[in-house]
């Protein structure tokens, strides 16, 4: 009895509070973008709102489970965890349900279950194990090789499934190797990528091309110390041409039309407000009618009426910009901003390594989803589908990030029995 008054004695509150706070957020949310009128029973299972309750049980059932175990459970069965995973990707790609053009759901009954959302908190701590395990050195070739492919797997398996949203995740966990020693080249090099990708689709290859030649000539009459690494930038330069050439390909051969349609309307490159821009235009116009402080809630036009698509999923940040406005809309973000903050703190003051890298694990899949799910609603990122963690309508969803939070809360209870 001690031992266990002991565990919640430790326990992060604070965390567990903004949580709380979240999820109930969540479900008010969830309820005013689904119910009518004439709802009267919370638990109408008939309904989104009493599926997301009754989700919302089964969650913090497994919260409590989670905080009854013991911490090292997690780490000494992470491998078998990742295995398994990868063999339930693969099962999804032969007997999963296509759900809205994605082939990654397991039908059970009348309810559905989405393995590419578990995946997310097995790899990470996977890869929290793999890093911790021989004090691995991120400065080694076999240890980056290996973290890029413990990533890789479950990444282009759900790739295949057709989730792109799901599959970008994955780049977060870039954060944690940077954490741990990756060089920062890499995401600088990601970064250039990207830009040079969206100028190339502004302006052209030939006309980019012609930039990046003029861009050395100048740096080299202005820099003279860069000429005596003249080979360097030479290879940088014929890397960037060729990246450059390769963006049209890219574009047209890879990318699905949909996906296509979404970053040139993204870009401004096209104007679709009836089709692929249709949600997000949407979205705009409920968030900015809620002004300062919204039209009060379940009295939102656009979101009680139904105008704005998936307005209980990936666009349910329009729900809270009609009704609470701009006030409601950063207390959400304060919020989400509260809870990133208080883990990256957990985080350093872990004693395991196997913790912290789980740790910073956690922050960058909830960083990521929070951030891209609140930009492409605005428009400031390409529509992916993927969930705001612990307020989207979603069973699946929800319990993975319970799931994904709460290891973390519970390492963290166990920082002090770590010598």
């Amino acid at each position: 009895m001690r031992r266990r008054d002991k565990i919640f004695g430790e326990l992060d509150w604070i965390s567990i509070l903004l949580y709380l706070v979240l999820v109930v957020f969540g479900w008010l949310s969830i309820y005013s973008a689904t119910s009518n009128d004439f709802s009267r029973n919370l638990f109408d299972l008939s309904q989104r709102y009493g599926k997301q309750l009754m989700w919302i049980g089964f969650a913090l059932l497994l919260a409590l489970f989670i905080l009854v175990i013991d911490a090292k459970f997690f780490s000494a069965f992470a491998y078998v965890f990742y295995f398994l995973m990868i063999g339930v990707l693969i099962s999804v790609l032969i007997y999963g349900k296509t759900v809205a053009g994605s082939k990654s759901w397991f039908q059970v009954g009348s309810f559905a279950i989405q393995p590419a959302e578990f995946a997310k908190f097995v790899t990470a701590l996977t890869l929290a194990k793999y890093l911790n395990g021989l004090n691995m050195d991120m400065r080694q070739l076999k240890t980056k090789v290996l973290s890029i492919v413990i990533l890789a797997i479950p990444a282009i398996l759900i790739l295949l499934q057709n989730d792109t949203g799901s599959a970008l995740v994955y780049f977060s966990f870039v954060l944690v190797l940077f954490r741990e020693g990756f060089s920062g080249i890499i995401i600088v090099i990601g970064v250039m990528m990207a830009f040079l990708f969206i100028v190339t689709l502004w302006f052209g290859e030939l006309y980019m091309a012609g930039a990046l030649v003029l861009l050395v000539l100048v740096v080299f009459a202005l820099l003279r110390n860069i000429r005596k690494k003249w080979r360097l930038v030479m290879a940088i330069l014929a890397l960037s041409v060729a990246f450059v050439f390769s963006v049209n390909y890219a574009f047209e051969k890879v990318l699905e039309p949909h996906q296509k349609t979404r970053i040139l309307v993204l870009l401004g490159m096209k104007k679709d407000i009836h089709g692929a821009g249709y949600n997000v235009n949407q979205a705009k116009i409920a968030i900015g009618s809620g002004g300062l402080t919204g039209k009060g809630y379940r009295k939102g036009m656009l979101t009680h009426n139904r105008f704005v698509p998936e307005q209980s999923t990936d666009f349910i940040f329009c729900t809270i910009g009609e009704e609470r406005g701009f006030v409601g809309s950063f207390v959400l973000i304060l919020l989400f901003v509260a809870l990133l903050v208080r883990l990256v703190f957990l985080a350093e003051r872990q004693r395991s390594s196997f913790s912290r890298i789980y740790g910073y694990g956690v922050v960058s899949v909830l960083f990521f989803h929070f951030a891209v799910n609140i930009g492409m609603t605005i428009g400031l990122a390409p529509v992916v589908g993927i969930p705001l963690p612990f307020f989207s309508y979603g069973g699946s969803s929800l319990w993975a990030f319970t799931i994904l939070l709460f290891i973390f809360i519970k390492q963290d209870a166990n920082r002090l029995n770590v010598l």
